[in-house]
């Protein structure tokens, strides 16, 4: 049977060996669902990257391992699919590794599978939790140098970090939410996806101080830790809210935002303002059918340029960058939500 891409390129793509390939494709015996799935990731991960299979350079397999829901993976996967380009006469590989929700251990065991099999550097975005810095630390004394995205691992030796200012993020929320409240008294539901992210911890904090500054009359209760999920969130929103008659506004750091939405509802609880963050294409729809107020936003093909400009400057294709790539954020209204 013929391929559309050569068993060897499978294989490097996968990080499978060219027989485990060979057996996954012709459909013989004693390979696992897990690893067929990953031949035909591969393959789909090959036909997106088809321009860079012909280009001539220095190859460099990047790996980007993400903890996320599948509506922020996408965006991101479209990020890369721009930013691949600009990389040239480097030809970058990127091998993908997402997860929706995953425990830390199986973090690390992704990190040493990578490892093992060779890679030029990490695009990771994952939770802040000390298993998985001592593996930073151990991936930073292999000479493989890794990029933290989104949320941060301080402290572990990465490289760099690339995303948004967090702390910057709460406190415009906060000013958000000063301006609409205008002194009234009442309740604020505050979410994060988990705690362990460093990022939505630093959003959280953040927003909770700059808002016993500007409204002091307004409370804050949280419902964490739905991972972004929609099953997981709306449960969540329930228990947190329950006894509520009344709710001024909600932050949504972690996402999930329909379904906290619908568990609101269910409880006929409308809040006032509702500041989200990502342009995803779930909260593009919920700003223009007004039921976001804001958007805080930032572009994630800045900070996959960013991460990859890093690791080729590490291998030495491009000249050493600043460490400071911390992008502020961007307020978007039903008036300047784009379109796609």
């Amino acid at each position: 049977m013929r391929h559309q891409f050569p068993l060897k390129e499978i294989a490097l793509q996968s990080g499978l060996s060219l027989a485990t390939v060979d057996r996954a494709l012709h459909g013989r015996a004693h390979v696992s669902a897990q690893t067929a799935r990953r031949v035909q990731a591969a393959m789909a991960e090959l036909a997106e990257q088809e321009g860079q299979l012909g280009a001539q350079g220095r190859r460099m397999f990047v790996d980007i391992v993400v903890e996320a829901p599948r509506r922020f993976s996408d965006e991101l996967r479209l990020a890369v699919f721009h930013v691949l380009p600009r990389f040239n006469p480097a030809v970058i590989r990127i091998r993908y590794h997402f997860a929706e929700d995953i425990d830390p251990a199986k973090t690390v065991a992704n990190l040493a599978r990578i490892v093992s099999r060779g890679s030029q550097g990490i695009i990771l975005k994952a939770q802040n939790v000390g298993l998985i810095r001592t593996e930073i630390a151990r991936l930073a004394e292999l000479k493989i140098p890794v990029v933290t995205v989104f949320t941060d691992c301080p402290g572990s030796g990465r490289m760099a970090y690339a995303g948004l200012n967090n702390e910057n993020a709460g406190r415009t929320a906060a000013y958000l939410f000063a301006l609409r409240l205008q002194g009234r008294t009442g309740t604020v539901l505050t979410t994060t996806s988990r705690s362990e992210f460093q990022g939505e911890e630093a959003r959280a904090f953040a927003f909770a101080d700059e808002m016993a500054r500007l409204c002091p009359n307004v409370g804050l209760i949280d419902a964490s830790g739905g991972a972004g999920l929609a099953l997981e969130t709306a449960a969540k929103i329930t228990a947190a809210v329950d006894g509520l008659d009344r709710l001024l506004g909600v932050y949504s750091m972690g996402g999930g935002n329909a379904a906290i939405l619908s568990a609101l509802a269910a409880l006929n609880l409308r809040p006032d303002l509702f500041v989200a963050h990502d342009l995803d294409r779930e909260n593009r729809q919920l700003l223009r059918q007004g039921k976001l107020g804001f958007v805080l936003h930032h572009d994630l093909s800045a900070d996959v340029d960013f991460a990859l400009q890093h690791i080729t400057a590490f291998h030495r294709l491009r000249p050493a960058l600043l460490e400071g790539g911390m992008a502020d954020v961007q307020i978007i209204t039903s008036a300047n939500c784009p379109a796609t």
